[in-house]
């Protein structure tokens, strides 16, 4: 489970990290940067951060994609907490893609905090309700789709 004091005493310094990178800036034409700026707490109290790249066709990605290859270079899975947060310096929910990134990251991520505002973080699971890695079936065996 998250370590909620921890979560709490860092969420100013994570806020503070995602606002750091974030800043809209042109790349050509239509296409930019920046304007989502995104960090992650890992459990080994480290913080990794990101900008997202809007780009044609669906090209870009997200800022919470750019700070989770930035803490799989240093060979961390296991996050604590996640932040998005505006140009404008409003906090953001993941996208789904996000979501379910995270979470096939590395399942105990379903027990990250995801803050939602100054005064409110949520556990991963409570945005991806009923995930398909949140329990292994009673069992201990894989259950084929359509198998009975």
């Amino acid at each position: 489970m998250t370590n909620l004091p921890a979560v709490k005493s860092a969420r100013p310094t994570l806020i503070a990290a995602a606002q750091a990178v974030c800043g809209r800036f042109g790349l050509r034409e239509d296409f930019s940067a920046g304007s989502v700026g995104a960090a992650i707490l890992t459990v080994g109290g480290n913080i990794y951060t990101g900008i997202c790249i809007d780009l044609a066709c669906g090209l870009g990605f997200c800022a919470e994609v750019a700070a989770m290859a930035e803490m799989l270079k240093a060979r961390e899975t296991h996050i604590m907490a996640v932040v998005a947060v505006s140009a404008d310096g409003e906090l953001l929910p993941p996208c789904g893609r996000c979501r379910e990134t995270i979470a096939q990251l590395d399942p105990r991520n379903l027990d990250c905090l995801v803050i939602l505002a100054n005064d409110r973080a949520v556990p991963l699971r409570a945005l991806l309700p009923e995930h398909w890695l949140a329990e292994p079936p009673a069992s201990g065996q894989v259950r084929t789709p359509g198998a009975e």
